[in-house]
């Protein structure tokens, strides 16, 4: 359920008793959009804190995020407590979290508000928000304000931050047809993107190499598609609980079915759906991409889409469109008949415009936003207009941004961002200076450009190397796309604190690589 024209949330999360002045000052990543602190602190006692809800809160206990969220982040925020431990104690802590509006089993969408305020003082803090989805944006900035001493003791500074993100869609892409990817892989990705604010997982979940989503109306599909038939594919239920596990983190599950190209592992269990590509006026064997000359072939991509409609409840499905070979199209004496009897010539990117055009037409029968790649707006396709638009090449994207939004099209920002790219030393920083916003443009048109995504592609990932790959590296593109640019245009002001956030990310389990030397207080302790 969307949650909207909220009253403030209110969590109070008492916290102090003592203050003493010292010099240390932590920070939180993203980079809040104001963010004030002092070197006054307070200790905080794991024995005597909690977290409770407002006498007037709609949200009270059985609040799925929240309860779940109070007892993630009290094991965050107080790692090595043990009762008994012998650590500082301070007195007692009340914290409350009061919600106007309910919407505790609802999902987070494209409208949702994260906003939220943040008040540390002496004796309290308070979390307010105007959704639950905004509570754990603050609870997030709230853990990372809690440091130990060197004699175990837990503190916290001073803080008043506001707090918002600058873009509504922060995603990030995996691909697991290239390389299948396990569950626990996709779940731990999931929590990263929490600790970095992300808020959309972008699921590539099918490709050319193979298909591993389990098709309740096609079975076909991945039984002959996927690298294995059991063991690398995700069932329903596997689909189920990343969706689950995303909703609990505020982090939307938007899936990709990419076509017409990008498809081959999809005729293995749908036969007649590619097209037969030609050699000498006869078969080839070879198969390309979906054949958009047959009824069958939209028939095909209805039932499949209503399926994807019925699983996955985010109003936006990725629909592709990038990358399609016109060389099986060309050979194939049907399609070039059908190019003849539509008026198409030799245009064969009018053929794509077809394919594309009929299947964004389904998506919105469906009562769902249509993402497609770049390539679909190049080839002049009369494309819906609340079509969102997603750039991926990487030269000149700022000319692509400014004919889009001129187009009236809103737009996400990948191209820069392909983070599967690796390089030796900071490449971060080449993350870290794109300006998302920063084109030719009427400031109608950049209000168009509604975020942007990091895209970790498989040709040479899969769970061995994908989670230190991505950790730090995407942080970069999580503050630049949350943060306020003027105030994170410096990568070498960034880069303590990242440093810093990449070790809270060791001690929560996530093996991100290191940026350069040194070391952490706690290293990564999963070798």
């Amino acid at each position: 359920m969307r949650l909207t024209a909220l009253l403030p949330v209110r969590s109070c999360l008492l916290l102090v008793v003592v203050s003493v002045c010292v010099q240390q000052v932590h920070g939180v990543w993203p980079l809040p959009q104001q963010l004030h602190q002092s070197a006054d602190r307070g200790c905080l006692s794991p024995q005597r804190f909690s977290f409770t809800y407002g006498r007037d809160s709609a949200a009270q206990t059985g609040c799925s995020v929240l309860d779940a969220a109070f007892k993630r982040y009290f094991s965050i925020i107080f790692p090595d407590f043990t009762k008994g431990s012998g650590l500082l104690m301070c007195e007692n802590q009340s914290n409350r979290l009061s919600v106007k509006t309910g919407g505790c089993d609802g999902y987070p969408d494209e409208d949702s508000d994260e906003s939220y305020n943040l008040s540390v003082s002496e004796g309290q803090a308070v979390l307010r928000s105007v959704t639950v989805w905004g509570a754990l944006r603050g609870l997030e900035s709230f853990s990372q304000l809690v440091y130990q001493d060197d004699y175990g003791s837990y503190f916290i500074n001073k803080t008043e931050i506001v707090d918002f993100p600058r873009f509504a869609f922060r995603g990030l892409l995996l691909d697991t047809s290239r390389h299948y990817l396990p569950l626990h892989a996709i779940l731990k990705t999931l929590d990263a993107m929490a600790y970095s604010k992300f808020n959309v997982f972008h699921w590539h979940i099918v490709d050319d190499p193979s298909f591993p989503y389990q098709s309740r109306t096609f079975p076909d599909l991945s039984n002959k598609g996927a690298f294995h038939p059991f063991t690398h594919i995700y069932t329903q239920s596997d689909v189920m609980r990343v969706i689950e596990h995303a909703r609990m983190r505020g982090i939307r599950v938007v899936p990709e079915f990419d076509s017409p190209g990008h498809t081959q592992s999809w005729g293995k269990g749908q036969p007649g759906l590619l097209t037969p590509c030609y050699k000498g006026g006869v078969p080839s064997g070879s198969f390309g991409p979906v054949d958009p000359t047959i009824d069958t072939t939209y028939k095909f991509m209805e039932s499949l889409l209503k399926e994807v409609k019925f699983v996955f409840p985010d109003s936006y499905v990725h629909l592709g469109g990038d990358e399609v070979s016109f060389a099986c199209w060309q050979s194939n004496p049907n399609v070039r008949k059908f190019m003849e009897k539509m008026g198409f010539g030799k245009d064969f990117t009018k053929l794509e415009s077809f394919y594309m055009e009929s299947i964004m037409n389904m998506t919105a029968a469906l009562n769902r936003t249509s993402i497609v790649w770049q390539d679909v707006f190049d080839y002049h396709e009369r494309i819906p207009q609340d079509t969102v638009l997603e750039i991926w090449k990487g030269e000149k994207y700022q000319a692509e941004l400014s004919r889009m939004t001129q187009a009236g099209h809103r737009v996400l920002l990948s191209a820069p961002w392909y983070i599967n790219h690796i390089s030796y030393g900071q490449d971060w920083r080449n993350s870290y200076a794109v300006q998302p916003q920063n084109f030719s443009g009427t400031e109608e048109q950049k209000k168009l450009v509604i975020g942007g995504e990091v895209a970790m592609w498989g040709e040479y990932v899969d769970a061995t190397n994908l989670t230190p790959r991505l950790w730090p590296r995407a942080c970069a593109a999580a503050e630049r796309l949350w943060s306020n640019e003027e105030k994170t245009l410096n990568a070498d002001l960034a880069f303590p604190r990242l440093e810093e956030f990449r070790c809270e990310l060791l001690r929560r389990g996530i093996q991100a690589e290191p940026l350069f030397v040194g070391h952490c207080k706690h290293e990564y302790d999963g070798l």
